[in-house]
């Protein structure tokens, strides 16, 4: 891994949401669109033409955001859609209208999440942040996947974070029964992310269909994730003592912005900022850890995942 990585394609040091290319003609559904990263993403994608779905749990919050991206693009259509990615019926809701009104998906941003909060279950008994954070988004695109092996240069971006790297997966407590730390289950949430991420690229090789399957991570970026559902002694470093050295979430939405658009973004590969430590900077291919490749881990997450949502994935080859 560490040969290929010095070996690797980097996008210039200066690459900003300037770059991203013509998005025309292509839809786009972001999720956790009415703040932070999402909103950032949805912006970006809209000043390039693209026709951007805001997939929001609090459909007010999300027609404010619509709003703002249609006063800055006034070309824009921006579409609101409701989607609590802890609940799986409400995900198999919003798929349903999503495919009934459109014949295809060319761009899917895995970006909503939660962070640390108190234990709290999901509508199926889950543990809310891998709910949301992994197993909404998991079941999410898998119901999406034919629209998306319809689209132009299909892409699905996942995002995780830095924390992953902190994460460990407990196959036998999944839902913090035996034992719940606010970071340590975020830290795991965001490592399912990733373990996800890139078993779903391995698998989309195997069929030869035409979707990528791409990771990002936005380093240290100052959003609400830190504040609107944390508690205690996380709340007060991540969203005070820490806040003043974040980078605004229009630099911190880079990387999946890149990972969605740019040209020469390669399935499989995992965005991060260029900077120490990878907390801020231009986009830049960072490195997997083993334990995001590792394919006994990928299958493993693969099967429960599939028996926790019911959904199965249905692959198709290349057209």
């Amino acid at each position: 891994m560490r040969d290929s990585m010095r070996h690797m394609e980097r996008p210039s040091q200066k690459w900003s949401a300037e770059q991203v290319p013509d998005q025309s003609g292509r839809v786009a559904v972001v999720t956790g669109a009415n703040s932070g990263l999402g909103l950032e993403t949805a912006r970006a994608l809209a000043r390039k033409g693209a026709h951007v779905i805001l997939a929001v749990r609090d459909e007010a919050k999300g027609h404010r955001a619509a709003g703002l991206i249609s006063a800055e693009s006034p070309d824009a259509r921006p579409e609101v859609r409701r989607l609590d990615l802890a609940d799986l019926d409400a995900v198999r809701g919003f798929a349903d209208g999503l495919r009934a009104a459109h014949a295809r998906l060319d761009v899917l941003v895995n970006n909503a999440g939660v962070m640390a909060p108190p234990r709290t279950l999901s509508a199926q008994g889950h543990e809310v942040q891998f709910a949301a954070n992994h197993l909404g988004h998991f079941a999410l695109t898998g119901l999406l996947l034919d629209l998306l092996a319809a689209g132009e240069d299909p892409r699905v971006v996942t995002v995780s974070s830095l924390n992953h790297r902190q994460g460990q997966l407990n196959f036998d407590d999944l839902s913090g029964e035996c034992g719940y730390a606010p970071m340590g289950f975020y830290n795991q949430s965001k490592l399912a992310n990733a373990v996800f991420g890139y078993e779903l690229h391995r698998r989309l090789g195997e069929a030869r269909n035409p979707v990528r399957s791409l990771l990002a991570h936005p380093g240290y970026s100052a959003t609400g994730l830190s504040t609107s559902g944390t508690f205690g002694l996380v709340k007060l470093v991540f969203g005070r003592l820490l806040r003043p050295v974040a980078q605004p979430p229009e630099q911190g939405a880079l990387p999946q912005l890149y990972a969605a658009t740019a040209p020469e973004a390669e399935s499989g590969r995992f965005i991060g900022p260029d900077g120490l430590g990878e907390l801020r900077g231009a986009p830049k291919q960072v490195e997997l850890i083993p334990r995001v490749t590792d394919p006994e881990a990928g299958r493993r997450l693969w099967s429960v995942s599939e028996e926790l949502t019911g959904v199965r994935y249905a692959f198709q080859g290349a057209r």
